[in-house]
């Protein structure tokens, strides 16, 4: 191991520099305290017509329901799980109406939609029909177990999607995520795991997934296409190369206790917002990994 995680360190950056969400996700988390906390300071994000919005994802500013937000609140409510609270799985099948209206004839969902045109956002969240986020979405409601009328389409997109070939960056990573789903879930183990060496062609010989588009040697690392062990997706990835990126996950710690992000910094408020994100998710990870 080349250095230690400071948690204490890390406690005080997100008390100085998190959203309160973030805050009480770390305090569930990390000091047992109750999941009603984090539903709490969920539930602001929360719009008139059922879906999410408010920058709960930080690279969409606007207060309107965005496809990216819905994924961060199901994100939120499977990390908490279908038994920390009633109001989960209540919250994540109202979630699955309001994606239900807004889906494609297939049942994808769009990437970003057109009320973003009017609301400061990412470069690369302008609007348009991209598809990928459906895999991360469909991932979480497996995870919560909820069973909704738009669930079987979207799946069925997702496996569609996932046999096939030629999927790069981004889409590689929420392919896992619902691959891995998958394989969690119990319900076709095997076909996880043949469709997740479809994916090997992505890689390059390091491990490390190229993001088109992104910043100069933007890259997806292994920990974060696969962030749990034992999950199918592991198989991409040698047991050294997994050690390697724990012990540069570990060093990148930064002098006031948080961790930063390695894509474009393009808002003060979106900068404050994901390194608070990746914050807690780099001490989730390296918990995971037996370096807490």
């Amino acid at each position: 191991m080349s250095t230690q995680t400071d948690v204490d360190a890390a406690r005080r950056f997100l008390l100085d520099d998190a959203r309160l969400l973030e805050r009480h996700r770390f305090a569930v988390l990390f000091e047992g305290a109750p999941a009603r906390r984090v539903l709490d300071a969920l539930r602001p994000y929360r719009t008139e017509d059922g879906g999410w919005g408010h920058a709960l994802e930080p690279d969409l500013r606007g207060p309107d329901s965005q496809v990216s937000a819905a994924m961060s609140a199901l994100e939120v409510l499977a990390e908490l799980g279908p038994d920390a609270d009633p109001e989960v799985v209540r919250l994540a099948g109202e979630t699955a109406d309001w994606l239900a209206g807004v889906a494609l004839p297939d049942g994808r969902v769009p990437h970003v939609l057109p009320s973003a045109a009017d609301h400061p956002a990412a470069p690369w969240m302008q609007p348009n029909d991209g598809s990928m986020l459906t895999f991360p979405i469909v991932a979480h409601l497996l995870e919560l177990g909820v069973e909704h009328p738009w669930l079987g389409p979207a799946a069925a997109w997702c496996r569609q999607q996932a046999e096939g070939e030629g999927l790069a960056g981004y889409t590689v990573k929420f392919a896992v995520m619902f691959l891995d789903a998958v394989a969690r879930s119990g319900t076709d183990t095997g076909w996880a795991g043949s469709a997740v060496e479809r994916l090997r062609p992505a890689l390059r010989p390091d491990g490390t997934i190229p993001v088109e588009g992104g910043l100069d040697d933007e890259v997806l690392r292994p920990l974060v296409v696969s962030p749990h062990p034992g999950a199918p997706s592991r198989a991409l990835y040698t047991d050294e190369q997994i050690t390697a990126e724990l012990d540069r996950l570990q060093a990148a710690q930064q002098d006031d206790g948080g961790w930063d992000f390695e894509f474009l910094h393009w808002s003060p408020g979106q900068v404050v917002e994901w390194r608070g994100l990746v914050t807690l998710d780099a001490l989730v990870v390296l918990r995971r990994h037996g370096r807490i």
